[in-house]
C-alpha cells in the first residue's frame, strides 16, 4: 500500500484522476511534476500540499513561484527537477504519465532508487522495455501498470505462478470512432473526428492514438516487455463496450477476463493499493444493464498504425523507439493542424524506412534512434 507518492504528470489525464484517487486514501502526496500548466498545479500544490513541484520550463516554474509565494514547496525545473522528484527518498510510489520519451529518464531514476512504478507512460517500455525491466529485476523495483488494458492483465495473472501456463494475453480494444470504416472513408476523417473517442475521456495525443489504433500496437509491445510473452502469444480483439478491459488465456483453455466500467481511477487505484484494495470512487458496473458484450478481430489493412507498430515489435532492437518517436512527431503535427489524420501513418512509415534500427541497448543509443525519428517526420513532413 502507497503511503508516499510522487506523481509526474499530474496536470494531465492520468495524474487528475490519481489526485481524485488520492483524496479517499491515506497517502501523501510528496510531489507533483508537471509541463507549462502552472494554474493547475498551483491549485493541486495548494490542495495538496507537497514539499516539491517541478515545471517543464523555467519560465512556468517562475510563475509558479509566483503562485505560490506564501507556500513552503520547492520548484524545481525539467527533467532534471522529475529525476530528483522520482527519486525523492520518502516516497516510495512514483506515478508516471508524462506523455513521450520524456518520461523514459525519471522512471529509470525511480526504479534505481527501489520505487514502486505506477507506469502509465507508455513510451518507456515501447521505446526501452528490454532495458527498464532488466533495470527493474536489477534494483528490486515494483513495476504496475496503470493502463486500463494492462491492469486487467495483471489482475488476471494475480494466481498464476508459472508463466509457462499462460497461452496467450488478449488486449481489448474499443476500436476507438472510425471502427468499420474503410480506408477511403478513413481518409476524410479529421482531427476533431478523431478526438471524439466513444468510451473514454484521455488526454489529446492518446485519443488520437486510439483512433488510428496505434495506441493499441504500443500496448502489444509493453505486454510483451510486462509479461515476457512473445509477439505471437498477444492478441487484439476489437470490443467496442469497454467493459472486458483484457483477457489471458491458459493453456487448458480457461481464459479469465477483468470487467469494469472504463474509469481509470480503478486501475489507477489497484496500482496505489496492490496488493489489497479498497472503496474506489468510481460507479460500479451493473451486468444487467450494460448490455451484449461483443469481439472482433481488428482491421490492420484499414488501420495500418497497428500493423507498424507490430512490423516494428517483431524487428526489435530500436525499430520500436523509431516508430514511436515518429508517431508522436506525426500526431503533434495532425494535432496542430499541419497534416490530415490519414498522413499519421504515412509519415511514421517513411520515418520507418529511412532510420537505420540498431540493438538499443543503451539510454543514449534509444534517445539518438528517437530523436532521428523525429527529424526524419519534419523532412518528409517539409516535401508534402
Amino acid at each position: 500500500m502507497t503511503k508516499q507518492l510522487v506523481i509526474l504528470g499530474s496536470t494531465g489525464s492520468i495524474g487528475r484522476q490519481t489526485l481524485d484517487v488520492v483524496q479517499h486514501l491515506p497517502i501523501q502526496v510528496c510531489a507533483l511534476a508537471a509541463g507549462t500548466n502552472t494554474e493547475l498545479l498551483a491549485q493541486q500544490c495548494r490542495a495538496f500540499q507537497p514539499r516539491l513541484a517541478v515545471m517543464g520550463t523555467e519560465a512556468a516554474a517562475k510563475e509558479l513561484r509566483s503562485l505560490l509565494g506564501d507556500q513552503k514547496i520547492d520548484i524545481l525545473v525539467g527533467e532534471a527537477g522529475m529525476i530528483e522528484a522520482a527519486q525523492l527518498p520518502e516516497a516510495d510510489t512514483v506515478i508516471t504519465s508524462v506523455v513521450g520519451t520524456l518520461g523514459l529518464r525519471p522512471t529509470l531514476a525511480a526504479i534505481r532508487a527501489g520505487k514502486r512504478i505506477g507506469l502509465a507512460n507508455k513510451e518507456t517500455l515501447v521505446c526501452a522495455g528490454s532495458l527498464v525491466m532488466a533495470e527493474a529485476k536489477k534494483w528490486g523495483a515494483e513495476i504496475i501498470p496503470v493502463d486500463s488494458e494492462h491492469s486487467a492483465i495483471f489482475q488476471c495473472l494475480m494466481g498464476c505462478h508459472d508463466r509457462a501456463q499462460v497461452k496467450k494475453l488478449i488486449l481489448t480494444c474499443s476500436g476507438g470512432p472510425f471502427y468499420g470504416m474503410s480506408r477511403e472513408e478513413l481518409s476524410e476523417m479529421t482531427k476533431a473526428d478523431a478526438l471524439r473517442h466513444p468510451n473514454w475521456n484521455m488526454g489529446p495525443k492518446i485519443t488520437v492514438d486510439s483512433a488510428t489504433l496505434m495506441n493499441k500496437g504500443l500496448e502489444v509491445i509493453e505486454a510483451m516487455h510486462l509479461y515476457s510473452m512473445p509477439l505471437e502469444r498477444i492478441e487484439v480483439a476489437i470490443h467496442r463496450q469497454s467493459i472486458v478491459h483484457s483477457l489471458v488465456e491458459f493453456c487448458d483453455g480457461a481464459i479469465m477476463a477483468q470487467l469494469g466500467v472504463p474509469d481509470m481511477r480503478i486501475p489507477i487505484q489497484l496500482a496505489l493499493t496492490y496488493p489489497d484494495r479498497a472503496w474506489c470512487p468510481a460507479p460500479e458496473l451493473d451486468l444487467f444493464s450494460c448490455g451484449s458484450l461483443t469481439f472482433a478481430r481488428p482491421d490492420m489493412e484499414t488501420f495500418g498504425c497497428l500493423r507498424l507498430a507490430i512490423d516494428a515489435a517483431r524487428q526489435g532492437g530500436t525499430a520500436c523507439a523509431i516508430m514511436n518517436a515518429a508517431n508522436e512527431a506525426a500526431v503533434g503535427l495532425c494535432l496542430e493542424d499541419k497534416i490530415s489524420l490519414a498522413q499519421i501513418e504515412e509519415l511514421v512509415k517513411a520515418a520507418m524506412d529511412e532510420v537505420p534500427v540498431t540493438p538499443g541497448e543503451s539510454v543514449e543509443e534509444i534517445l539518438g534512434a528517437d530523436r532521428m525519428a523525429r527529424e526524419a517526420v519534419l523532412r518528409q513532413f517539409s516535401k508534402l
